[in-house]
């Protein structure tokens, strides 16, 4: 066995020598060595089912040995040559996402992540329209760059002292938190509704786009009602203003569509893409119209975005996506685990509501009207974690259990989840006084 430094020296070294802006779950943290498809692998050899994916990245589990081929095969080959050269695993990449986004959306641009995605989609837009304000929807998370940051909403993430400026909020489609105590949908989609008095009363109405997560991740798995997003895009439609969708979370089976905005039947003007893209291989990218990406013809280039290994990654994984059926494996066990939790939800009252689509569910831990269970939430993911039983947390308090797991995950590993589960929310409640 590998001489591996445990959990000790690897937290010895990290304090050292990482910047302390880089936290990580778990007061008893584990060092994870290994992965095989749903499965992680600590250096004491334990083995935990992963229900988080690293973050909604590895859609085809831990080194899907297809793609890990594809990988290693290309190393082999050409490894870097910068996107000034001419290879051809980028440009059938580009293809073959115009082939499976919605609508006219056709022209790519490869960078490293999510966060340089939306950067480059806010710069286009501001091509194109010859504008610089933008609107974004309250506990958005858009990265960690200066205007990422700027356009994201949720406090936890917005450790810039100064961001840009131009940027503004709406409320966020939260039926669970209305802002306006109302339900949907007696409603009307007041929250929708509520980025036309946004465009009217806080802007110049020289606004470049409209940015929103199709289900806000790290605020809170937070999925919009039906007809939210078509009653956004008639408000921008009326405005000129360009809807930029962060698909970053949300793309690639996740949700049970191919992407997550498909089902709500709205095409954006723009869309980013990254994590699940490559299964785990650093890529980002943001995809367009042809009339929209004409407006960009000064030179631009990323350095490694679109490079051979991650193009060839990408390329496999969207192959395995289709060859495997997960769209479909997305939506049908996505169903099967939301109804775990809804009867675990009958059966617990710390879970306050369950929600998402496909194989991004939230379940949101609350005590007595609605408070969030701040301490429940780490007590629970720490006693899972110990039975061998991966969790994400989210949302503004950081109380919202989340599961997006590999797609690759079967009805046995739900079932078993959902049984541990079931045990820690007893025990949970038992520690906490929540009866």
């Amino acid at each position: 066995m590998k001489n591996y430094l445990g959990t000790t020296g690897i937290l010895n070294l990290k304090n050292e020598y990482i910047i302390p802006c880089l936290y990580h779950f778990y007061q008893k943290p584990m060092q994870l060595v290994k992965g095989e498809m749903q499965y992680l692998y600590d250096s004491t050899g334990k083995r935990y089912l992963d229900l988080f994916a690293g973050v909604s990245v590895i859609n085809c589990g831990h080194c899907h040995p297809r793609i890990t081929e594809a990988i290693c095969d290309q190393v082999k080959t050409l490894q870097h040559t910068c996107s000034i050269y001419l290879t051809q695993p980028m440009v059938e990449l580009a293809e073959q996402l115009a082939n499976i986004t919605p609508g006219e959306l056709k022209r790519s641009f490869f960078c490293n992540s999510g966060s340089e995605a939306v950067e480059g989609a806010a710069l286009l837009a501001t091509l194109y329209t010859g504008n610089s304000e933008f609107i974004a929807l309250e506990q958005g998370l858009h990265g960690r760059t200066k205007l990422g940051m700027s356009l994201t909403g949720l406090s936890f993430w917005r450790t810039d002292p100064n961001p840009v400026g131009g940027v503004h909020f709406a409320p966020n489609p939260d039926c669970y938190h209305c802002r306006f105590n109302l339900t949907y949908p007696e409603c009307d989609l007041a929250c929708a509704n509520a980025i036309e008095r946004v465009i009217e009363t806080q802007t110049s109405k020289q606004v470049a786009a409209f940015i929103a997560e199709t289900i806000q991740g790290n605020g809170g798995i937070i999925t919009p009602p039906p007809g939210y997003f078509k009653r956004v895009k008639e408000i921008l439609d009326k405005y000129d203003i360009l809807f930029i969708c962060d698909e970053v979370q949300t793309g690639f089976a996740r949700t049970g569509r191919m992407f997550a905005i498909e089902n709500y039947e709205v095409i954006p003007d723009i869309m980013c893409v990254a994590k699940a893209l490559a299964n785990g291989v650093p890529v980002g990218a943001f995809i367009t119209t042809d009339e929209i990406a004409s407006c960009y013809t000064r030179p631009g280039a990323s350095t490694l975005g679109g490079n051979p290994v991650t193009a060839v990654a990408a390329l496999s994984t969207l192959a395995v996506i289709e060859e495997e059926g997960l769209v479909v494996r997305a939506q049908e066990l996505g169903e099967y685990l939301k109804a775990g939790l809804l009867n675990l939800q009958k059966k617990h009252r710390i879970i306050g509501e369950v929600r998402g689509l496909g194989m991004m569910l939230g379940a949101e831990l609350v005590r007595e009207n609605k408070v969030p269970a701040i301490q429940e939430t780490d007590y629970l993911l720490e006693e899972m974690k110990d039975r061998g039983f991966l969790l994400g947390k989210n949302g503004p308090d950081r109380n919202v259990l989340a599961f997006q797991p590999p797609l690759v995950v079967t009805k046995e590993d739900l079932n078993e989840a959902i049984l541990h589960l079931d045990e820690v929310l007893t025990l949970t409640e038992e520690k906490y006084g929540i009866v």
